[in-house]
């Protein structure tokens, strides 16, 4: 296999070589009846149809027929087309994917956080990047806004913002399209559309879907498999157009995903795994680790499971008055996904997350997020002053319910490994199961010392909700001061609300209460009492109501010791984001523009068991302190950004250039320490750096294009000013270092031959790309808690590349293709975080989240 993939990759690249050189000769004697590629491309990242090269913003824009000549199905693979975008996801796609532009964007595997970089499906907000992660099909362009879009496109879009538009009915002609592919790893691939009118030229019907399965690449030594693909997705519209001034579109969907997602490779293992055999266990776990394991893609996990259901409708109305044009935009929503994790990503059976694995506790219950949005939109614009001012107002509410139900189960092996790989043999054999024996006699008002307890089937079901409603009014209009020079202004007031809480549907875990009873009472030795409490309690299968003993003061045991409680909050927040620009369209080839941007993400909720804990048990034990707890609130992100840019077109090539500073206060941060997720604020963040865009059409049928990015996205030094108590730990390690997955240096460069092969009438397309990125830390903080470097923090530079070579028929109806992507086959890391629970500061196992290696196979496409 090794052998035929290496065989491919040659023959795609040595085949794109010879193949540009052959069709050159009839190429020349064909140019007349070329496109000449001058036409403009028309975006509405205004949302005004205007040409890319006269918008004062940077933004790129994608036709349907790049995407496919890429190799991009979703966005997740779309930094091939432009290198300032980056996505990743880690333990599940449906909650912990992170959309990031020019460095900046939010980390996070919690629903309570909301992306920096907003999804706009037909002029509908995603409400969170996992719901935007279908299949791209059927599309009419696709836009990528960089820098804050706050003042048009509203909420959460700090960083930037994707528009993507589908393509709407036709109402002239029956029209339609089918795709079949397959490919290595089982790759299968069917997608198909059609249009038919239903009144000639009023009114018409689309069909879409697409169809995706592929076998996982990540293999385990348990014989499981990850990172695999099985979804669907099935899309419908209705246009109206009764007359010239008046259109309705509705749009509805359904889609579903039924995935193994997503296992880890263990890319450090730690140095504690020998001391497994001390504390009673078969094994330590782990046969695949370290380089071998990553150049392999071997992992040592049961089986991952990740789903996800959801349907939505939207509709738009646009209606010319004559001296203005109403466009309103309503949308609903419903989206479920559904996760199962083997979380310590080894073949012990330590604990499970949600139903269906190796471990499941009775009575546990799924694991999984209810999402439901509502949305309505209207604007108005127009022109006036004799076409001068180009003016538009507008309204948006949004209303958002989150159901998230975050379950785990524990397993026979839980207390032995984490014995082995936090203690050692420190404290004998197994103290996390001999210790509980100091706290399991006797009632619970009076505890005695007793038999040990294991912990096995211990489990917790926690529910957390969120109720949000946002509404905002803003305006955003263009002063023509000249022929030559215009002025932008345009700005939005938000108000957020959101309500949280944090309940228990049921749990069980009586090695925690017995490890309670045992530290309160002072039995267990002073060193060891952290560790047992903190390991037996782990937060997500901890009962809310434990108890305290009565010599302890009796209560809950979270008023006592930092343990899960029950809480609900309100959180509150309003701005005014707004932006100016100048443009300068020296002449119809070179547009100047400066501009500033003022951008806000809202605050909320940490959606996690520990974000209300007890901070200042010491006090409280030791002084009778009242207690005092963590708030579950992080403020609302904001950002300012000034960009200077330069459009121009210098004969068959079109440049634009961007320079860019963007500034962030009140940063959102998340961090997973291998026992928790930590919600932050950090002081101040900052993105410093310049975009290159050329694209050329050189004749012959041949075209090229040439991006790159420089990012110098980083924390200032003294990024932890005025940061809360509670976080300052973490932030303080965080100064001085990079964003998170925010390369310096990134760069795309491609070529695509799109022409006739020869006097025959059959058509040729030879495309071959390349995309560059400097090395990039994986990490949300490089530093460990002592404070020395984490290794393999850092994702080396690497280059990827893609190709496609495609024939047409004479009638252009049929296309046949046979195409690659990462066919050097670099395995990279997206992630890299704490095992759960395996090893300490120095002592760390790792584990990588690997993005897709080489990927080959053939595509058949038609239409009509």
């Amino acid at each position: 296999m090794r052998r035929f993939n290496r065989v491919i990759t040659a023959a795609l690249c040595s085949t794109i070589c010879s193949a540009m050189l052959v069709p050159a000769a009839y190429a020349q004697t064909a140019q007349a009846e070329e496109d000449s590629g001058d036409e403009p491309i028309i975006v509405t990242a205004t949302l005004r149809a205007m040409d890319v090269q006269d918008i004062p913003l940077a933004v790129t824009a994608v036709a349907p027929e790049a995407l496919e000549r890429e190799g991009v199905s979703d966005i997740k693979t779309l930094s091939s087309i432009s290198p300032s975008f980056n996505i990743q996801s880690s333990q599940t796609e449906t909650q912990g994917t992170s959309i990031k532009i020019r460095g900046v964007g939010t980390t996070g595997n919690n629903t309570g956080l909301e992306s920096s970089v907003g999804v706009f499906i037909d002029g509908v907000y995603q409400s969170r990047p996992g719901v935007a992660l279908g299949d791209l099909v059927d599309l009419e362009r696709l836009e990528i806004l960089r820098g804050p879009q706050g003042t048009l496109f509203g909420r959460n879009t700090s960083a930037g913002a994707l528009n993507i538009t589908t393509k709407r009915p036709n109402l002239a002609q029956v029209e339609g399209f089918a795709n079949a592919s397959y490919g290595n790893y089982n790759f299968m691939n069917a997608q198909g559309g059609v249009s038919v009118p239903v009144v000639q030229d009023v009114a018409a019907f689309r069909l879409s879907g697409t169809w995706r399965k592929r076998d996982g690449y990540l293999k385990s030594s348990t014989g499981a498999e990850s990172n695999n693909r099985d979804r669907y997705l099935i899309r419908g519209q209705l246009y109206v157009e009764p007359n010239a001034d008046v259109s309705i579109r509705i749009v509805g969907d359904y889609s579903k995903v039924d995935e193994n997602c997503c296992d880890a490779v263990i890319v450090r293992e730690t140095e504690l795994a020998p001391f497994s055999a001390f504390h009673g266990l078969a094994n330590d776990g782990v046969v695949e680790s370290g380089t071998s394991a990553l150049k392999n893609l071997a992992v040592n996990s049961q089986t991952f499971f990740n789903g996800a259901e959801q349907w939505g409708i939207s509709g738009e109305l646009k209606w010319d008055f004559g001296g203005a044009k109403l466009t309103y935009i309503g949308s609903y929503r419903d989206f479920k996904s559904s996760s199962t994790a083997e979380s310590d990503f080894t073949s012990l059976k330590i604990f499970t997350t949600g139903v269906g694995g190796s471990i499941q506790a009775p009575g546990v219950l799924p694991n999984g997020d209810r999402i439901k949005t509502f949305t309505q939109e209207l604007r108005l614009q127009g022109t006036a002053l004799n076409d001068s001012l180009d003016w538009l107002i507008g309204g948006f509410y949004s209303q958002e319910d989150i159901a998230a139900q975050q379950t785990m189960s524990f397993g026979a092996d839980y207390q032995a490994a984490n014995s082995a790989f936090n203690f050692a043999n420190a404290a004998g054999v197994n103290p996390l199961f001999a210790l509980t024996a100091l706290g399991s006699g006797g009632t619970a008002a009076a505890p005695t010392i007793g038999a040990p307890v294991n912990s096995n089937n211990s489990f917790g079901n926690n529910l957390f909700s969120q109720d949000a409603e946002s509404y905002s009014i803003f305006t955003h209009n263009v002063f023509n001061v000249t022929d030559k020079l215009s002025l932008t202004v345009g700005a939005r007031y938000v108000s957020e609300t959101k309500d949280a809480s944090f309940g228990q549907i049921s749990a069980s875990n009586a090695a925690c209460q017995a490890s309670v009873n045992g530290v309160l009472t002072g039995r267990v030795p002073g060193a060891l009492a952290s560790g047992l409490v903190g390991l037996n309690c782990f937060p997500f299968a901890v009962p809310v109501n434990l108890t305290a003993p009565a010599a302890a003061g009796g209560g809950l045991a979270s008023s006592k010791l930092p343990l899960p409680r029950a809480w609900s909050n309100q959180f509150e927040d309003d701005e005014i984001t707004y932006t100016g620009q100048i443009g300068y369209k020296a002449n119809e080839d070179l547009l100047l523009y400066a501009s500033y941007s003022h951008g806000f993400k809202s605050g909320g909720f940490n959606l996690d068991p520990t974000a209300a804990n007890l901070t200042n048990s010491t006090a409280v034990l030791t002084t009778g302190a009242a207690p005092v707890y963590a708030d579950p609130r992080f403020k609302s992100e904001k950002v300012d950004q000034i960009e200077l840019g330069v459009k121009a077109t210098f004969g068959p090539i079109k440049a634009n250039l961007a320079l860019f500073d963007m500034k962030m206060s009140d940063f959102q941060v998340l961090e997973f320490t291998g026992i928790q997720f930590l919600t932050f604020n950090v002081n101040s963040a900052r993105s410093t750096g310049a975009e290159l865009e050329l694209f050329g059409d050189f004749g012959n049928y041949m075209r090229g294009n040439l991006a790159v990015t420089y990012a110098n996205a980083r924390y200032p030094s003294d990024c932890a000013d005025g940061v809360a108590a509670s976080a300052l730990g973490s932030v303080v390690r965080l100064c001085g270092q990079d964003l998170t997955n925010a390369p310096k240096l990134t760069g795309v460069a491609g070529l695509t031959y799109d022409g006739p092969l020869n006097s025959s009438g059959w058509g040729l397309l030879v495309n071959g790309s390349m995309n560059y990125s400097d090395s990039r830390t994986t990490r949300t903080i490089n530093l460990d808690t002592n404070k020395l470097p984490i290794p393999l923090a850092l994702q080396e530079n690497y280059f990827k590349m893609n190709a496609r070579i495609g024939l047409t028929t004479p009638d252009e109806r049929y296309t046949f293709e046979i195409w690659g992507t990462n066919l050097t086959n670099e395995i990279t890391r997206g992630v890299t975080a704490n095992t759960p629970l395996r090893g300490a500061a120095g002592t760390r196992s790792l584990i990588g989240f690997v993005e897709e290696p080489r990927m080959y196979g053939m595509t058949v496409r038609a239409k009509f």
